[in-house]
């Protein structure tokens, strides 16, 4: 599946923000063996045995093995066809994930060791590749199911699904892919914006034996579409850059058109997702580029206000639902780059504006088509359940990983180290454990200063730039008189406790921050069969009522004066959790636009107004693509 939307193509490849032409997946099936007790020290004492389809993780029924119980290491293998790397080009080996500490063998030659099941690694494997081929590729991917001290979000350590939480997730997971590359070459890039300058931001890092020398520059083009220009695509600059010490700092001066209908068309937000397209390339002597790349990027702004969410300088209210990112059949990973688009087209047509994405950090194709649909992300790190020396290494070093990978997306607005003192259960009590939480929420600021951190979402915040509070109070209208006015605030903090948890911990008072619901309904409804076997925080029993419910409910949050934002939980049934707005097959559990209406509201002038102006220049973009073909002709 291929789409292009604001000149961006969003489909297959595995890193969206920076594409190369000449890649390979090896998605597919693998030979596979089980290893229970993590027995086997090399490849050659597997007893290949079976076969996996990648990257379908050994648990889910997708990948042909559907093994739920407890194995401390499982392997992979497979083939590698093909010429080795011309003169001047590298091989690189890219994984999405693998969970959770991965050894990987070319041929009978160790390549890389890697430690950490949500964030991805590449390995340069030129060097272990001799004549022609083919070689073999093996993966040992070792995961102890009852390690608490390791991120594992809402991975069960019980046998089976319990609760809030679900199967299991070994091994590969992500896509696992082949990219022929120059051997001085474009490394990473990362971008961000300033709208008080207005202005993108570009870091460029090289990679390779000559990414230091002399005379290497980097050339970047950014366009955006314009359905008035004669090719669909209107230039925003195009500069070239000196490489210094292998690297590229600047920032690219856009020109200020100074009317806001002008400038309202170029900055990105939900109801007009505005992506500007980047070409990249890095230049030596010669008439031909070294590497080309193409990436994308955006002109907004997020922060808080006082009391009030900011996005694009204007006071913004979020309205989100929590999203898990679990499928029946597939588990953690989507079934198809497909189903990650439906499930943003889903969450904007139940009419929220944005997501939490819960204990998971989510495939980049999602937060592709989050960038180009329009729809905000609250990126949230999955948890560890212990709180030692061990852990604090682990989720650390895999947090900074995260923000590394995800920080060009537009749609990030938010960064959540921590949820619900899972992993600092002695919070209130133990200095080291908050010490703990304010360093996570200070080193996200340091290595992201641009977007607002929320340091422990639920309760017990002792750093935070929005206190994220979660209240499953089954009636509404208690709802209403806790959140009622900012004449509640000194008895929500000192004696109401939702669901019996401080809000702030002591020498950590509310200094003013945004106020955010971030959790609340999980009204569970489930198909009659399954009505005894599920869970959730409260219960209907049938269709109509719980569109009521939802609706009642709704109504009353979402006109909460003292709340800046709220995030319903959730999405979509996970497993034996089916408080869910859609099932796990992503079926409605009444219509979606029903849902639209109950989350929404009534449409305000400004709404209105917006919708219109993006009828109207989807309208222009029509009428000009269809005169450019024709004049083509």
């Amino acid at each position: 599946m291929i789409a292009t939307t604001n000149l961006v193509t969003v489909d297959d490849y595995p890193r969206p923000q920076l594409r190369r032409a000449d890649w390979t997946c090896l998605d597919g099936p693998w030979q596979f063996a089980l290893d229970p007790d993590a027995e086997c020290a090399g490849p050659s004492e597997v007893p290949w045995n079976a076969t996996i389809t990648v990257p379908f993780a050994p648990e889910t029924p997708a990948s042909g093995i559907a093994e739920t119980g407890y194995f401390m290491a499982c392997w992979y293998r497979r083939s590698i066809d093909g010429p080795p790397p011309g003169p001047g080009e590298r091989l690189l080996l890219h994984f999405g994930a693998v969970d959770y500490a991965a050894t990987v063998w070319i041929d009978d030659a160790l390549a890389t060791r890697h430690e950490g099941g949500y964030t991805p690694f590449t390995v340069d494997i030129t060097d272990f590749l001799a004549g022609p081929g083919p070689y073999t590729l093996t993966v040992r991917a070792e995961d102890d199911p009852h390690d608490l001290a390791k991120p594992r979000g809402k991975q069960d350590w019980q046998p089976d699904p319990h609760s809030i939480w679900y199967p299991r997730t070994t091994g590969i997971w992500q896509t696992v892919w082949l990219e022929r590359v120059p051997a001085t070459r474009i490394g990473t890039i990362r971008w961000n914006s300033n709208l008080e300058a207005w202005d993108i931001g570009l870091e460029a890092l090289l990679d390779g034996p000559e990414a230091r020398r002399n005379g290497l520059c980097l050339s970047v083009r950014l366009l955006v579409e314009d359905e008035m220009a004669p090719d669909g695509q209107r230039l925003l600059a195009d500069d070239t850059y000196a490489v210094v010490a292998g690297e590229v700092h600047r920032r690219i001066a856009l020109s200020d058109p100074g009317i806001d209908d002008f400038r309202n068309e170029l900055l990105w937000r939900p109801a007009s997702p505005t992506l500007i397209r980047a070409e990249l390339r890095l230049w030596a002597d010669g008439d031909e580029p070294i590497d080309v790349v193409e990436s994308y990027t955006a002109l907004r702004g997020v922060g808080t206000q006082g009391d009030r969410f900011i996005l694009n300088g204007r006071t913004y209210r979020l309205r989100m639902v929590l999203d898990q990112g679990y499928w029946p059949e597939t588990g953690l990973t989507p079934p198809s780059t497909e189903a990650l688009r439906r499930d943003v087209e889903l969450a904007k047509a139940m009419g929220f504006n944005g997501v939490r994405k819960h204990q998971k950090i989510e495939d980049p194709r999602y937060l592709a088509w989050a960038d180009a649909l329009g729809l905000l992300v609250w990126q949230e790190m999955p948890s560890a359940y212990r709180f030692t020396k061990r852990s604090v290494e682990r989720l650390g070093r895999e947090w900074v990983a995260a923000i590394d990978r995800d920080a060009s997306h537009p749609c990030i607005v938010a960064w959540v180290p921590i949820n619900e003192s899972w992993g600092v259960p002695d919070l209130p009590n133990n200095p080291a454990q908050r010490n703990y939480v304010q360093a996570l929420y200070h080193l996200t600021k340091t290595l992201d200063p641009t977007r607002p951190v929320i340091g422990n979402d639920g309760w017990e915040s002792t750093a935070t730039d929005i206190v994220g509070i979660h209240d499953y109070e089954e009636d509404p209208e208690k709802l209403a008189r806790r959140y009622g006015s900012s004449e509640e605030i000194p008895q929500l903090f000192r004696r109401q406790r939702p669901e019996g948890r401080l809000l702030t911990l002591d020498g950590h008072p509310h200094a003013g921050q945004p106020l955010m619901l971030t959790e609340f309904g999980g009204i569970a409804f489930t198909r009659p069969e399954d009505q005894y076997e599920t869970w959730g925080y409260s219960r209907s029993h049938t269709a109509e009522e719980f569109a009521e419910q939802y609706a009642t409910l709704m109504g009353i949050v979402r006109e909460l004066p003292l709340l800046a934002g709220f995030c319903y939980t959730q999405f979509a049934d996970c497993y034996q959790e089916a408080n869910g707005l859609l099932y796990a097959d992503r079926t409605p559990k009444f219509p979606l636009e029903a849902m639209k209406q109950a989350t929404r509201g009534p449409v305000t002038r400004r709404e209105e107004d917006e919708a219109h102006q993006l009828d109207a220049r989807r309208a222009r973009r029509t009428a000009a693509a269809i005169q450019r073909v024709n004049t083509s002709r």
